[in-house]
């Protein structure tokens, strides 16, 4: 039984079970909650713990209240960024699916060991030199795409340039001390991650990479500073940081979900170093698994106390878990992902609670374009992009496809009355979108020219075939 349920724990196990949660309780009410909420004041944890209960004195969460949660949402939605929604030209080219961090919410790993030059493991994993990686980019520039983002496993061959390379193989034990094994024991090199930042940064593209779970892993083993470490990301290409591997910032969560992964302190020095670097970050949260309502405020804490002392973040994206091919499903520990009444509430929250961050996310890959359009009337005014590949979510088992046209776009915002706008990574351009002056293409990227990125298809396709493209291996 997922949370939607209950107000409690999601998953299977309940929220006073093996993981020891305790259910939540505040010492605040849910009228109490939402009058701040309406009045525009800060809200607390415990504020945010009831709106996304709909209140801890009741089992399960009330329709009536939510709806009033959602209406308050929106209502700061318009007045904080009126009613544009926005959405970018974008293809995701993750390098490879090596990985032995073992996070039990992921399916998109395989076992780096199967990468070896003389494993005879079958697998269906990748791995991208960065020439292939610079193939792909140069051939989604002439669709009109600008923004590249990559996000990719933990390959033990990757390091920072070579002399992380050197650091790394004068350890004694570097498999066992810090994941690595040199570039000569896989049968594809994966470069190093400067090189394949070079690779991808072509043509005037943003490059949208380097999570902070990567940037620990391209300065594993030495003393070197986040900070430094994006600062040559950035010189090679970098142009912005992801806020992914964050899925729940409360380390009781992630010592159940992913204990291989970095704690949330080091996650957040991560961001800090990409912001002290001069780069723009995104934030997310990966919720619906086994944490409780009280985990997901605790969460929205980390990241708004972060924006206050940064200012770096340009937007946050809920990631509502999927659950059917991961670790966590499959031993048992959890039997569904979120509801959709909880994703509604966690966008709404997100809105009221985020009063630093101007963009909440709303997910057509995670959620379908039907329930997608219903959390833009939920606070959130960012809906994506076009992606072109989406490796993550449909490994994971989701099924709402892979590719979204400008015409599918402007079909469905014009359709809930808001103005289709395409805009860049940074959200600091924009370009209002005529419904009437179609067909529709991106006009932003260095080589796009309004031309539709791929053959007209039918627009609002919820399985959506993913388009013949070279970014998925």
């Amino acid at each position: 039984m997922s949370s939607g349920e209950s107000s409690g724990a999601s998953g299977s196990e309940s929220a006073d079970g093996d993981f020891g949660f305790a259910e939540p309780a505040t010492d605040q009410s849910f009228e109490n909650a939402l009058a701040k909420a309406r009045d525009g004041a800060r809200l607390s944890v415990d504020d945010a713990t009831e709106l996304l209960a709909t209140g801890t004195d009741r089992e399960g969460i009330d329709p009536v209240r939510k709806e009033a949660v959602l209406e308050a949402a929106d209502r700061r939605r318009a007045e904080t960024v009126g009613d544009e929604v926005t959405f970018v030209a974008n293809l995701n080219n993750n390098v490879t699916t090596a990985c032995n961090t073992g996070c039990l919410f992921c399916n998109f790993k395989d076992s780096a060991h199967a990468f070896e030059a003389d494993s005879d493991v079958d697998h269906a994993g990748f791995t991208k030199p960065p020439a292939e990686s610079r193939a792909v980019v140069e051939d989604a520039l002439d669709m009109g795409v600008y923004e590249v983002c990559s996000v990719s496993g933990l390959h033990p061959a990757f390091a920072l340039n070579e002399d992380h390379h050197e650091i790394l193989a004068a350890r004694d034990d570097p498999a066992s001390e810090v994941n690595y094994k040199p570039p000569e024991t896989y049968a594809t090199d994966p470069g190093t991650y400067l090189e394949q930042m070079d690779a991808m940064s072509v043509g005037g593209v943003h490059l949208h990479s380097m999570t902070p779970e990567e940037a620990y892993h391209a300065k594993r083993g030495t003393d070197w500073e986040y900070e430094s470490v994006y600062r040559e990301l950035a010189a090679a290409g970098l142009d912005s940081a992801p806020g992914t591997a964050a899925e729940i910032l409360v380390d009781e969560v992630r010592d159940v979900i992913c204990p291989g992964k970095i704690r949330t302190d080091d996650w957040v020095d991560a961001i800090e170093g990409a912001v002290a670097a001069g780069l723009d970050v995104t934030s997310t949260m990966m919720y619906g698994h086994v944490e409780t309502v009280e985990h997901r405020a605790q969460h929205l804490k980390v990241i708004r106390d972060l924006q206050d002392r940064t200012g770096g973040i340009t937007e946050f994206v809920p990631l509502s878990f999927i659950h059917q091919n991961t670790p966590l499903y499959r031993r048992g520990v959890v039997d569904s992902g979120p509801s959709r009444a909880e994703d509604e509430l966690v966008v709404a929250v997100a809105r009221l609670f985020l009063d630093n961050v101007d963009h909440v996310q709303a997910s057509w890959v995670k959620s379908g374009d039907e329930h997608g359009l219903k959390l833009l009337n939920c606070g959130a005014d960012d809906f994506m992009g076009t992606i072109l590949s989406e490796e993550i979510t449909s490994r994971a088992g989701g099924e709402y496809g892979e590719y979204r046209s400008f015409d599918d776009y402007v079909e469905m915002i014009t359709a809930i009355g808001r103005t289709p706008v395409e805009r860049s990574t940074d959200y600091r351009t924009r370009r209002r979108i005529d419904p009437d002056d179609g067909p529709h293409g991106p006009r932003l990227g260095p080589r796009a020219d309004g031309t539709p990125m791929l053959p007209e298809r039918s627009a609002g396709s919820d399985a959506a075939e993913a388009p013949p493209t070279d970014a998925d291996d």
